[in-house]
């Protein structure tokens, strides 16, 4: 009986670790990884979520910017991270459900290899251009396209941008060359020289610029006009509906084996913070629209848009090997 008594208290108290683990999580610093350069969008994400959710929990949330290969190097870093919570990884819409479709080797499986989190911002894509480029509308770019085959650039950071500038040639039936980059920070350094002259980009990276007058903005790319460009057209403003309701996403994830209750302080502590008016007033001045979800809304959502530019890449040939 002594022996059967020991057996059902460790049983017990094995099962229930995970649980007191939860509890006190977190009690050692958190490393954030950011599968792109610092300089862009969600470097920024990141940094602004980070600095509010140190606040949050007394414990530093450590940057790790891990750019290459379109956000594969980094996301794939994260999905053989240790799944104890300590290591998150930025969810980024074009490295979770493009890349896998568009790489033969990602360096890891959406569906298989990541917890969600929480979704964290949902923005419009932009399509911008360098004041040399003679177009102040869609249309004038299309027609300028026209006139010059094979000579125009268009600047991609992710999945998402590469498939924005082959829908527009396919769209408009023209000819522009694709210049990849491992992010936006570098892209928007060449974009600025007149190295590219093109890019399909999130608002972050672009919308100072915009405003300062060393890029223009030809439109947006969501179903309505973004609060930071109010007077830049929508894409079915501008005679585009192909090309409406865009949207690129970033959220957080975590390893797959991350325990349940870690994944719900996690949550708790994300959401939290993209609650708080100063990280919405810092994310909506960049142009990213604060987007906080439950961890089964994340979840659904990422499987929903993996298997729906499955179908797109499929259908457009794309590959980048």
């Amino acid at each position: 009986m002594n022996r059967l008594f020991r057996i059902i208290v460790f049983s017990a108290a094995c099962a229930a670790v995970p649980g007191l683990a939860a509890q006190g999580f977190p009690d050692r610093p958190v490393r954030f990884v950011v599968p792109f350069p610092p300089g862009g969008g969600t470097d920024a994400f990141a940094r602004i979520v980070g600095g509010k959710l140190t606040e949050i929990w007394g414990q530093q949330v450590v940057i790790d910017n891990r750019g290459g290969a379109q956000g594969n190097i980094g996301t794939a870093l994260g999905a053989k991270a240790p799944p104890d919570g300590y290591t998150i990884t930025l969810a980024h819409q074009g490295a979770l459900t493009i890349n896998p479709h568009m790489y033969s080797r990602p360096g890891f499986d959406t569906l298989r290899d990541f917890a969600a989190v929480a979704r964290g911002t949902a923005m419009a894509f932009v399509l911008v251009v360098h004041p040399s480029v003679a177009a102040k509308s869609m249309k004038d770019l299309a027609e300028l396209a026209r006139k010059n085959p094979g000579k125009l650039t268009f600047a991609s950071t992710s999945a998402a941008p590469q498939l924005l500038g082959e829908l527009f040639k396919l769209t408009t039936k023209t000819d522009m060359v694709h210049v990849p980059y491992k992010g936006a920070g570098p892209a928007v350094v060449d974009l600025l020289a007149g190295h590219v002259g093109i890019m399909f980009a999130n608002p972050t990276s672009t919308v100072p610029h915009v405003k300062s007058g060393r890029l223009r903005a030809l439109g947006v790319l969501g179903t309505r006009r973004t609060e930071a460009l109010p007077d830049v057209p929508t894409a079915v403003e501008s005679g585009f509906p192909e090309m409406s309701g865009i949207l690129e996403w970033y959220g957080v994830v975590a390893p797959a084996a991350t325990p349940r209750q870690t994944i719900a302080k996690l949550n708790a502590g994300v959401v939290r913070a993209l609650n708080a008016p100063d990280v919405m007033k810092r994310l909506n001045d960049l142009g990213q629209t604060p987007a906080p979800s439950t961890v089964a809304e994340f979840s659904t959502q990422i499987r929903t848009e993996f298997e729906r530019w499955g179908k797109v890449v499929k259908a457009s040939g794309a590959k980048v090997d």
